[in-house]
Parts: C-alpha cells; structure tokens; sequence
C-alpha cells in the first residue's frame, strides 16, 4: 500500500498550477493573426493538455521529492522557464525568443527526467507526456517563426 501525503500533493499542485497558470491571466491566446503550420491543433487541445501535463508533472514531483530534496531545485527552474514562454510568445510576439526559450526549457526537462527517473522511475515516466508536448511546441514554434 504506498501511503500518500495528500496534503503535500496538493501544495505541489497548486504550485505547479499558480506558477504555470498566472503569467498568462492577461494574454490574448487569439492566434487568428498568425500563419499556421500544418498540424496546428484546436483552441480547446491546449487547455485539455496542459492541466493533465500539469497534474503528472505534479505527480511525478511529488514521487521523487520522497527520495531527492533537490527535485525540488530544477522542478522550480523548468517551471519558471514554462511560464515565461506564453508570455513571451502572445504578449510580446518575439517568436524567435520564444523559440530560444523553449529550447532551453526542453533541456532542462530533459535533465529533470533524467534525475527523477534515477530516483524513482514513476516519476521520470510521469514526465515524458510534458517532453513530448514541448517537442511539439517546438515545431509549433519554430513553424510560426518561419511562417510569421
């Protein structure tokens, strides 16, 4: 029977919430001025997506934070860099930023998977849904930089 702190699961979800969610109370997310690349989603993927990503990134911190304090330390890095991009990207239009942005971000995911998995490999599995939303991203990204 694995025992759960749900109280601590839930900081670390609205945490994980607040930090990603805030910066963008104030964005337009109206993409109709842009050039689309082909395989651009609909409006309502994006909500659906993040707030399940949003609850396995919490998770998956919540599992190796049982096992590695300092999961804490690039958690918190990755999630500042996540809510710069939205900003950056809608507010500020700065496409090729955004795009320098986010590649750092995937890195730092990338090191984090890593570190999680060797400590508990739930919580490394728990982040690959994020990975490969962010390589999505990114073609997303780079496409309207080019297209724009």
């Amino acid at each position: 029977i694995v025992e759960m702190n749900m109280k601590k699961l839930i900081i670390i979800l609205l945490i994980t919430f607040g930090v990603a969610v805030l910066p963008t109370i104030f964005i337009d997310f109206n993409t109709d001025y842009l050039i689309k690349p082909a395989l651009f989603p609909p409006k309502i993927l994006f909500p659906i997506v993040w707030t399940i990503i949003y609850i396995l990134m919490s998770i998956s911190l919540y599992l190796s934070s049982k096992t590695d304090i300092d999961a804490y330390k690039i958690y918190g890095i990755q999630l500042i860099l996540n809510s710069l991009w939205s900003p950056l990207f809608f507010l500020f239009k700065t496409y090729l930023f955004s795009t320098l942005e986010l590649v750092v971000l995937i890195l730092f995911v990338a090191v984090m998977i890593f570190q999680m998995h060797n400590k508990n490999k739930a919580a490394g599995y728990l982040q690959i849904p994020y990975f490969i939303w962010l390589l999505y991203a990114l073609y997303l990204n780079v496409s309207i930089f080019i297209l724009n």
